[in-house]
């Protein structure tokens, strides 16, 4: 994940890239090419964008909203986990900022242009503000600590005064936010090991506070959030979902298909799919899908009305 520092001081300029596309447009249309249109949308504030499309949906619409980039691949499954994602905090963002999407199979100019930026993997993200290209995010994580990042980095664009402030109200931390109490030195490194992407650093930062107060709530979130991304990272997430659906009875399928639609954000979907589980099993099973049902509650703060949901629908699933 990124840190905290987020700064558009030595940010990519890209005002030679967007006069370089304007040039093959007038090219384009003095020898009568036929333009590209700005591909599929996949939502209000969600555009698919092509090497022809880049100029004007990325780089022009800077200068009036955030951009933020989605270089992805159709045989990159951390990409299909963090996509969803993406696009669901930019329908909720409501306009706020805009989601753009690069296939870098179907768009050699941009996949190009990304290698030259130093980035060896996807999924990859980077943000675009008045024409500047800031790189973002390396690699999948979990719907918070996507969350939280975006925030960071919209809150860090306002203290530069590069964006407006928030309307009143607005502001409130991220969901699963990583955060204790100030100046706590064992909070910060495991805050400081998501942000590094070192999983085992932080799962080891926030099993030492445990160990020192079993009931730290936000160790435990932060623990949970770990231990789903490290489960989830050596999934294919699609296999997994149709996996589920095709055997319905395989308790250990459906246990995965929860963790993968966790990491997609559909906790509803998650949660009923465990519950489903413990009502039509026994034994073993039974309570290995209630165990793990429990243990994806401690992604939420304990008054989320989803915890409150699922855990009315557990008791009639035993009982």
């Amino acid at each position: 994940m990124p840190s905290r520092d987020f700064s558009l001081h030595g940010a990519i300029d890209l005002g030679a890239r967007q006069a370089a596309a304007r040039k093959q447009q007038e090219r384009r249309a003095q020898g009568g090419g036929a333009q590209a249109d700005s591909g599929g949308a996949a939502g209000q504030y969600v555009v698919d964008v092509t090497d022809q499309t880049f100029n004007t949906e990325v780089v022009e619409r800077s200068q009036s909203v955030p951009v933020l980039v989605d270089f992805w691949a159709e045989w990159c499954g951390p990409c299909k986990q963090l996509g969803p994602i993406l696009e669901k905090l930019a329908n909720e963002a409501a306009g706020t900022w805009v989601l753009a999407k690069v296939d870098i199979d179907a768009n050699p100019q941009l996949a190009a242009y990304m290698q030259q930026m130093g980035v060896r993997g996807i999924p990859f993200v980077a943000a675009v503000v008045a024409g500047q290209l800031l790189p973002f995010l390396n690699g999948a994580a979990p719907e918070p600590q996507v969350r939280q990042a975006i925030d960071q980095l919209f809150d860090a664009l306002r203290k530069e005064g590069i964006l407006p402030d928030a309307p009143a109200g607005e502001q409130q931390p991220a969901a699963g936010a990583a955060e204790g109490p100030a100046g706590d030195p064992v909070f910060a490194e495991a805050e400081s090991a998501l942000q590094r992407g070192d999983l085992p650093a932080a799962k080891a930062a926030f099993e030492q506070i445990l160990a020192d107060n079993p009931r730290d709530g936000q160790a435990k979130q932060g623990l949970a959030m770990v231990e789903l991304s490290q489960r989830v990272g050596s999934l294919d997430a699609e296999r997994v979902l149709q996996e589920a659906a095709e055997k319905p009875g395989d308790v250990q399928a459906q246990i995965s298909a929860s963790d993968v639609e966790m990491m997609y954000g559909r906790v509803d979907s998650a949660f009923d799919r465990l519950v489903a589980a413990v009502r039509v099993s026994a034994g073993d099973d039974r309570d290995a899908a209630r165990k793990h049902l429990l243990s994806l509650f401690d992604l939420l703060p304990p008054d989320d009305p989803r915890v409150g949901k699922a855990r009315r629908g557990l008791q009639s699933a035993l009982f």
